[in-house]
């Protein structure tokens, strides 16, 4: 018999706690704040944690000395304590879910439910929150450490746990059921080309060809939706990055991973502070890179009029550059670069679109399927118009879905010259070449 209806057989008397598991878990802390106050806790907790965490488990042994705890088995007893140290010192129900490394996002929809990814698949988990007061107070344990700040003039909040997870957060009244958080998690483990072609992402002869255009400098936009592995493909692809080079990378939050590589400068932008001031844009540290002798940009996700200043570095020497961006197509990336950088500056349309063309060389679309598989659906190479300013997107290969079998429609313009510059040999390009039929 399960704690929620364990009763004391001998004398037939009903449990004096609930049944309820997170309102046993409430009493604790009740009993527990009652032999140490909540601001003791606090200030221990920030001086020296592990001593703090310990001093809490002495005050719950304390409390099930009372003998209204005698109905609760000891293994459950143990569970009691450990959910109430990660709502103490850690992140609550959802600590578990933190810890699972096949979890890819975690989705707290205030007191309703809590939502996960594994493998692009959502589930709901049998956690949640007791109120919208602990989902706040999670907020401000995320943010409280890194100088971020959310309240009613400013609802929403983006930070980054320790571990480099991504957190966002909004609360009421933007957030009309009360406050929501979603935590994109990022393994300490960087998925390589290789492991993406294992997986089902891409096949041998892309990953190939993929891998070259790095080598190559060739400059690169990963293209695709929310949640569809852009970051994932551009950490990918900076594997491939030679380790003689320097790399700046210049995200928004920092997510990308350069464990192997030896000579990385990390740069994240930073919002205003609670005065509205101090306020370090894309924009500004894609204009600062360029004075850090880059030997190649790497930009985590271009937004905003930084993809006119990503376009001139591109086209004045920083070949080998890296970003990703929101689009459904590589026409529709090209657009929305065109949106962007009118953002910065007026310029007719078809010159913006002649500097994309100049400056990326290949749109990489990359697709979730509704079964939860990532794989790259695309591949076009960007040139100019022909007879006009403009930009031509040539299509080089298609996927319609992860279980069909794809097909290269052309060759880049470029792999003709891979022997001149030692990124492959001629056999090697030869017999990439070949077999211009299906490629999976």
């Amino acid at each position: 018999m399960s704690l929620m209806g364990r009763a004391r057989c001998a004398e037939g008397e009903v449990p004096v706690y609930p049944t309820d598991r997170s309102a046993l878990v409430g009493l604790l802390r009740e009993s527990v704040y009652e032999r140490i106050p909540a601001n003791d806790i606090a200030a221990k907790a920030a001086r020296n944690l592990q001593l703090a965490r310990s001093e809490v488990k002495s005050a719950c042994r304390q409390a099930f000395q009372d003998e209204r705890w005698a109905t609760v088995p000891v293994s459950d007893r143990e569970g009691l304590v450990g959910e109430l140290l990660d709502g103490m010192f850690g992140l609550g129900p959802i600590e578990a879910l933190l810890d699972d490394e096949s979890v890819s996002e975690i989705m707290v929809n205030a007191t309703q439910a809590v939502y996960f990814e594994r493998q692009g698949v959502l589930y709901r988990s049998s956690q949640r929150f007791a109120s919208d007061d602990q989902v706040r107070a999670l907020i401000d344990r995320i943010i409280g450490p890194i100088g971020r700040r959310i309240d009613e003039a400013s609802p929403t909040v983006d930070a980054r746990l320790p571990q480099g997870h991504r957190v966002h957060a909004i609360i009421p009244p933007l957030s009309i059921d009360g406050p929501v958080v979603t935590i994109r998690k990022f393994t300490a483990h960087v998925m390589t080309l290789e492991e993406m072609v294992a997986g089902g992402s891409l096949d041998e002869r892309t990953s190939r060809l993929l891998g070259w255009a790095v080598e190559f400098r060739k400059n690169i936009a990963v293209s695709g939706g929310t949640g569809t592995g852009k970051t994932t493909l551009l950490n990918a692809l900076s594997c491939r990055i030679p380790q003689q080079e320097r790399i700046i990378t210049i995200e928004d939050s920092a997510e990308l991973r350069f464990f192997e590589h030896p000579h990385v400068v990390r740069l994240e932008a930073r919002p205003k502070n609670a005065e509205g001031i101090g306020e370090v844009s894309i924009r500004d540290l894609v204009r600062n890179a360029l004075r850090m002798r880059p030997d190649r940009i790497v930009v985590g996700e271009c937004r905003g009029a930084e993809a006119l200043d990503m376009l001139q570095a591109m086209n004045t020497g920083h070949d080998g550059s890296l970003t990703t961006l929101h689009a459904n197509a590589p026409e529709e990336a090209v657009m929305r670069l065109t949106t962007m950088v009118r953002y910065g500056v007026d310029l007719p349309v078809d010159v913006i679109e002649s500097h994309i063309a100049s400056a990326i060389d290949l749109v990489i679309q990359i697709e979730r399927g509704a079964d939860g598989v990532r794989f790259v659906s695309q591949i076009a190479e960007l040139d100019h118009a022909i007879g006009c300013r403009g930009c031509f997107v040539r299509t080089l290969f298609e996927r319609s879905h992860a279980g069909a079998p794809g097909r290269w429609e052309a060759v880049p313009s470029w792999v003709d010259d891979l022997p001149q510059r030692g990124v492959a040999k001629e056999s090697e390009v030869t017999l990439w070449k070949s077999p211009m039929l299906s490629c999976c």
